[in-house]
């Protein structure tokens, strides 16, 4: 099959060598001095000529005839007008054709538009990576020599908002081996500027794949509660089962979600004890009181586990006693995970998964600082979900790096994930 990519000579049919014409047309910018970008540069002229010739070639298609050719209808060409449009190579002047009896409507630059779509694009990757809209407006202008006002910048990312909802609201499948929730604090201004949680999940479908399932704005509520409430919305979406939830140690939040799914086991992300273990101690333990926890998470059973657990407390619970109680109302939900074969421990060891997710969209709300309401920052973390891996190479990383475990899921809950 060819390559839809591939540019065919209208002339000889041959495909047209790429690197040699980009070869030649820089050879011939240099011979001649011309730059390779700016208003007189080599792209913005061949933009320039590009769209001219679309644009000639759709008046032809819509008149049937070619220019200087006798017209079978009344309708014949009637010159041009000028008209700036921004590309991503910057602002370019073309002159658009039109027809007398001004029924001509372009598709390749529309009648009043004076953007290409590439240029859209441009601004929604830059505002998914935190960019404000006057930052925005700023690199166009330093960039590209083009003025973009602020007002113009958030119409092009509003038109996101129904895409969002329609994604938001999507069909999901009907079983995942392992879904990753957590919650994300994000500043929006509600009167006043407050701390706000911004709940995440993340699926793994049956092919290794991951899928983000939502995002959703807290109501300042219980977190258990309000838990509840997205769960049951993401199994009323298709989600009908779900082998391993792993969450931290939110109370209440195993509760919620075996309301959901009775047959789900709830798993603490291991990574979210430890962290929360080193919150009551002092650094200057930190590495002392790692290498002591070790051999109760690594242990093969549960009462090696208890054991291992016992020495750790003998050692640091007089200390810490706020530790000791720490693991003691988590162990229901940390023992779960010493019953899995290694490649699933791996896997599940902490909420890695959504971690790396989570550590984009912090980057971009800590760039913005504050929003004015939960639809502004809803709109951000979906612009930095849809910015996610754009070449396809992560989700491949992914698929392969899953297979062990799903292969051992197969095993543990036979009948669930086929």
């Amino acid at each position: 099959m060819m390559d839809t990519t591939e540019m065919i000579d209208p002339v000889t049919g041959e495909i047209i060598d790429e690197q040699q014409l980009a070869e030649q047309l820089l050879k011939q910018a240099k011979e001649q001095g011309v730059d390779l970008v700016g208003p007189d540069g080599l792209l913005n002229g061949l933009t320039k000529r590009v769209l001219e010739t679309a644009l000639e070639a759709e008046m032809t298609e819509h008149l049937g005839h070619e220019k200087h050719q006798q017209a079978e209808s009344g309708n014949i060409r009637n010159g041009s007008r000028s008209k700036t449009v921004l590309t991503e190579v910057g602002p370019v002047e073309i002159d658009v054709p039109r027809d007398r009896a001004g029924s001509f409507e372009p598709k390749i630059v529309k009648k009043r538009q004076r953007r290409l779509t590439g240029v859209d694009e441009i601004v929604l990757s830059l505002t998914a990576r935190g960019l404000t809209t006057g930052e925005v407006a700023a690199h166009f202008d330093d960039v590209y020599g083009a003025s973009v006002s602020k007002d113009t910048i958030s119409r092009i990312t509003d038109r996101v908002i129904e895409e969002m909802t329609e994604w938001q609201n999507r069909p999901l499948d009907r079983v995942y081996p392992v879904v990753f929730i957590d919650a994300l604090v994000v500043k929006v201004r509600d009167g006043q500027v407050r701390n706000k949680p911004f709940y995440i999940a993340v699926g793994v479908t049956v092919n290794g794949e991951r899928d983000i399932l939502g995002i959703w704005a807290g109501d300042g509520g219980e977190g258990a509660k309000f838990w509840l409430g997205v769960l049951t919305e993401i199994k009323n979406r298709g989600a009908e089962d779900i082998c391993i939830v792993v969450c931290d140690g939110l109370k209440g939040l195993p509760e919620s979600i075996n309301t959901a799914w009775p047959l789900a086991t709830v798993q603490t992300c291991i990574i979210h004890l430890i962290r929360n273990t080193f919150r009551f101690a002092s650094r200057h333990y930190w590495e002392e009181m790692g290498k002591d926890l070790r051999p109760v998470y690594t242990a093969p059973t549960e009462a090696a586990a208890r054991e291992r657990f016992e020495e750790f407390d003998a050692k640091w619970g007089g200390q810490y006693p706020a530790i000791s109680k720490l693991w003691q109302n988590a162990w229901s939900e940390f023992v779960p995970f010493l019953d899995w074969d290694v490649e699933i421990r791996r896997i599940i060891c902490s909420t890695n998964a959504i971690e790396s997710l989570n550590a984009r969209y912090r980057r971009a709300v800590r760039a913005r600082g504050h929003f004015p309401n939960d639809a502004a920052a809803l709109k951000c973390l979906y612009l930095v979900t849809r910015s996610l891996d754009p070449t396809g190479r992560g989700r491949a990383r992914w698929a392969t790096r899953w297979k062990p475990a799903l292969n051992a899921f197969a095993i543990a809950f036979e009948g669930r994930i086929n």
